[in-house]
C-alpha cells in the first residue's frame, strides 16, 4: 500500500527496472539523484535552460528537470552512468577525455548525452550541426571547441574502439 499522495512507478534506467513511490511533483532529475543515487545527472538551473540535467529518454535528449518522474514511468532512460559498458568507456566518454573537453565536469554528462542522441540520429553531423544541437548545454569552462572536436572524432571513427578506426 502506497502512502497517501505517492504514485507507484517503474523507471527503466540504464537497462534496469526500479520500482519507486514518488509524489506527483517529483522530477525525473530528483528521482534519479535522490531515489536512485545516480548523481552524474546534475542540477544547474532547474528550469531547462542550462542542459546539465540532460538524459536520454527513449533515445531523445531531454532535460530531466522538466520531466515529471511519473511521466517517465515505463520509458527507457539512459544516464551518463549507463553509457559505459562492461568497464569500457563509451567512445564519446573516451573522446571527451582524449580531447580535453572535460574541465570542471558539470556540463559533461549533458554534453555527452546530447551528442549521443545527435550522432544516433545523424552519424554524419558536421561541426555546425553539432554546435547547434549542443547549444542547449551551457559550459562554464568554455570547452566548446574541444567538445566539437571530440564529437567529430567519434563521428569520424576515431575512438570508436579506443583508437583510430
Amino acid at each position: 500500500m502506497l502512502a497517501s499522495g505517492l504514485n507507484g512507478i517503474t523507471l527503466r534506467v540504464n537497462g534496469r527496472d526500479h520500482e519507486l513511490a514518488v509524489a506527483a511533483n517529483v522530477t525525473l532529475l530528483e528521482a534519479l539523484r535522490e531515489n536512485l543515487g545516480l548523481t552524474g545527472t546534475k542540477e544547474g538551473c532547474g528550469h531547462g535552460d542550462c542542459g546539465a540535467c540532460i538524459v536520454l529518454m527513449d533515445g531523445h535528449a531531454v532535460n530531466a528537470c522538466l520531466v515529471l518522474a511519473v511521466d517517465a514511468s515505463g520509458r527507457d532512460i539512459v544516464t551518463i552512468e549507463g553509457l559505459a559498458e562492461g568497464g569500457q568507456l563509451h567512445p564519446l566518454q573516451q573522446a571527451f577525455l582524449d580531447k580535453g573537453a572535460v574541465q570542471c565536469g558539470f556540463c559533461s554528462s549533458g554534453m555527452m548525452l546530447s551528442a549521443k542522441a545527435l550522432l544516433d540520429a545523424n552519424p554524419d553531423a558536421d561541426a555546425e550541426l553539432i554546435r547547434r544541437e549542443l547549444s542547449g548545454v551551457l559550459c562554464r569552462c568554455g570547452t566548446y571547441p574541444r567538445v566539437i572536436e571530440a564529437v567529430l572524432s567519434v563521428e569520424n571513427g576515431i575512438n570508436r574502439s579506443g583508437g583510430e578506426g
